[in-house]
């Protein structure tokens, strides 16, 4: 059985079966859309690196034509390197930060408060949790035998 069901007893143990048959998959697939989310959240980035250079220079980053690569690399390359599970908690480490500067940007800068930050929290509390479980059996990490 999984750690998920051996940890405490269930309220129904019969479902102990079915939880460690699916803890596995549900890992890989969280990790699997965490990753193509930011994929898909960076492409616009990848394909005009320097196009966000006067959005990070607003977020107080600057010079702006070092970072905005380095943002679209970290959610481009990042994210798919968190869906294959390859470099997993240093891509997952680096897509926190991003976030939580997002969280900042919404919350403080903004001010919009929690309701402006809330994807932004949930996706990093999703990165974070990749960064200190890393990747799982299905992963690119794992084949190769090596985890960061």
């Amino acid at each position: 059985m999984s750690d998920i069901t051996t940890r405490r007893p269930l309220v129904i143990p019969a479902l102990g079966g079915l939880y460690a048959r699916l803890d596995t998959g549900a890992e890989t697939l969280l990790r699997v859309v965490c990753g193509l989310a930011l994929v898909a959240h960076g492409v616009p980035k990848i394909m005009n690196p320097f196009g966000a250079v006067g959005m990070v220079e607003g977020l107080g980053f600057y010079p702006g034509v070092f970072w905005s690569p380095l943002l679209a690399a970290t959610e481009f390359l990042g994210g798919l390197f968190i869906a294959l599970g390859f470099l997993t908690r240093p891509a997952a480490f680096a897509a926190t930060i991003v976030l939580l500067v997002t969280v900042w940007f919404h919350w403080v800068t903004q001010g919009q408060g929690y309701s402006g930050s809330e994807k932004s929290i949930l996706w990093a509390a999703i990165t974070l949790f990749f960064v200190v479980r890393g990747p799982n059996r299905h992963s690119v990490d794992a084949r190769l035998g090596r985890v960061f």
